[in-house]
């Protein structure tokens, strides 16, 4: 599945087969247990998101509400959306350097982490990287971001 129309979560991990909705819960409580205080989760995107709602912070460029982690079960793969996950950030040196030291292949893009099953991700350090950012930095980054542009 690439994209769901599905209106809540709950829906989206209906259409899923057994096995790929296990493994989508598994990661959906991993980001559920870690996630800072003042975000949300909804479906935006066709997919799973943790999201600064818009009665927080309404003033978004897309007037959408502000994301933060994404997850979504594609057709080869899941991808799990880090958005402040990219290149050379604090929480990419992370993630890069204990994959690095795991001896584990990470598949990743900007920020997009790329799975095929649950033993493709450190549970801890993705934890730790979703933990690492509440609301208010995030917004800080976002701000921070449309101002040099």
């Amino acid at each position: 599945m690439a994209s769901s129309k599905a209106k809540t979560v709950d829906e989206y991990l209906a259409e899923l087969p057994e096995e790929r909705r296990a493994v989508m819960s598994a990661v959906r409580d991993l980001v559920n247990r870690h996630l800072p205080a003042g975000y949300v989760e909804a479906m935006n995107w066709g997919m799973v998101s943790w999201e600064i709602p818009l009665s927080r912070y309404p003033t978004t460029y897309n007037k959408q509400p502000l994301s933060y982690v994404a997850l979504a079960a594609q057709k080869q793969y899941y991808a799990l959306y880090l958005t402040l996950c990219h290149e050379n950030s604090a929480q990419d040196v992370a993630l890069r350097n204990a994959y690095a030291d795991a001896g584990m292949k990470l598949d990743m893009g900007k920020s997009c982490l790329r799975f095929k099953v649950l033993d493709d991700l450190l549970p801890q350090v993705i934890g730790a990287v979703i933990a690492s950012t509440p609301v208010e930095a995030r917004i800080a980054h976002h701000e921070a971001g449309r101002a040099r542009k």
